[in-house]
């Protein structure tokens, strides 16, 4: 990657938390995971996402994961964290905790406990990039029963209010939309099985969970899905695609952690509810 990458270009890895037996936190594997994932040459970390099981997290617990991660992170690496939370002030809150702590983005969901409109979904993100730091929306309508639209990203995009958008609605169509409606709009790949069509379509990075199971094969495919090198990239998204799957799947954070396990790495348990 280029000197100028932008802090949320590149394979910004959503990171899974280890916990301990008694189900607290384990920081210092966590810290040896974001340093390995630095090693292995990931541009960056997102923790506290989904797969980091933030719904589960105290804030105390959350800023300590942010600090972990910001203490681990070599020269040049990012440090994404999401700040997804029920409300904007509480969402917020998360943003200014990491722009304070030294982050150089922050990944933001719309509303999640609310079926929030475009009035609320706008106000949110005003909230969010109120903190001062570079916001990339999330689109989860699965999760979230809210959809960041083309025209709603085009609109937040517009008031200055975020910089990309990691996809995960699994619509590829919708890239080229996004690219027509907010042409300065950094599209960034958010489910691991449309690396290649997102890819293609104009991603400037690729939010990603598989990276942490397979870290070589999965850099390789990202670079050669976003360089147009299909020689390289097909027969790759073909081998990987059958593990890819389980990102866009209910059980994916415990599919990683097991992925984890199975290669040597640090993966454990959930919290509840989520179950082996």
């Amino acid at each position: 990657m280029s000197e100028t990458r932008k802090p949320w270009h590149g394979v910004i890895v959503a990171t899974s938390l280890p916990f301990h037996d008694d189900l607290s936190v384990d920081f210092g594997a966590y810290g040896e995971s974001v340093a390995r994932l630095a090693a292995e040459g990931m541009h960056g970390v997102a923790p506290n996402g989904s797969l980091g099981e933030y719904q589960t997290l105290t804030h105390e617990e959350r800023d300590r994961v942010v600090e972990t991660a910001l203490a681990h992170a070599p020269e040049g690496f990012t440090v994404m964290p999401g700040v997804g939370a029920y409300g904007g002030r509480e969402a917020a809150r998360h943003a200014r905790f990491a722009k304070d702590a030294g982050c150089q983005a922050v990944m933001c969901l719309p509303p999640n406990a609310y079926r929030a409109d475009d009035r609320a979904v706008l106000e949110h993100f005003e909230l969010v990039a109120s903190a001062g730091l570079p916001v990339t929306a999330y689109n989860n309508p699965i999760d979230t029963k809210v959809d960041l639209r083309p025209d709603l990203l085009a609109k937040l995009y517009a008031e200055g209010f975020i910089v990309g958008v990691k996809e995960f609605s699994g619509d590829v169509r919708r890239c080229y939309e996004i690219s027509e409606r907010a042409p300065g709009l950094d599209l960034m790949i958010g489910t691991d099985d449309t690396v290649l069509e997102v890819g293609i379509a104009g991603a400037k990075g690729w939010v990603a969970g598989y990276p942490q199971v397979f870290p070589r094969a999965c850099l390789a495919l990202y670079e050669a899905s976003v360089t147009g090198d299909l020689e390289t990239a097909l027969p790759l998204y073909r081998q990987l695609h059958p593990v890819l799957r389980w990102d866009s799947r209910t059980e994916f954070v415990q599919a990683v952690k097991l992925g984890q396990e199975m290669t040597g790495r640090r993966g454990g348990v959930c919290r509840p509810p989520r179950q082996p």
